[in-house]
């Protein structure tokens, strides 16, 4: 016959079930914590000073937490993003513009979705707020 006693077997019944829930509680935390895929190209209409819209092109390189790249400047010039973070769905970074002799550093936050991205920018003239696709 079998020598397990019915405090053993509810013990092992007790934790399994422990280990399933931390399992399942770890996989849906980290589901939840991993950074959004934003490497590649992304193109806004922005605000400009004229009351119209460009077009600007990101540039994203995304390393976990951590996130390089580029943004199109006002000539063709190519405008570093420094501080970049992604945090799950969420971005920032910065870029430094000059014009005339002027510098300006902007600020973007925002919340990724799939190929799209809601960018808000702050600095200079004050916040404006535009979305960026996934070039595909």
């Amino acid at each position: 016959m079998c020598n397990i006693t019915r405090s053993e077997n509810a013990y092992t019944v007790t934790m399994t079930r422990r280990v399933v829930c931390s399992l399942i509680l770890l996989l849906a935390f980290a589901a939840i914590s991993q950074a959004a895929d934003v490497t590649g190209k992304w193109t806004a209409q922005v605000p400009a000073r004229d009351g119209g819209t460009r077009e600007q092109v990101f540039t994203f390189k995304a390393e976990g937490g951590a996130l390089t790249g580029t943004m199109s400047g006002f000539r063709g010039n190519e405008i570093p993003i420094t501080d970049g973070k992604i945090d799950g769905d969420n971005i920032s970074f910065k870029a430094k513009v000059e014009f005339g002799g002027n510098s300006i550093e902007w600020t973007f936050t925002g919340v990724v979705s799939g190929d799209e991205m809601k960018l808000k920018r702050e600095g200079g003239r004050g916040p404006q707020e535009f979305t960026a696709k996934r070039v595909k």
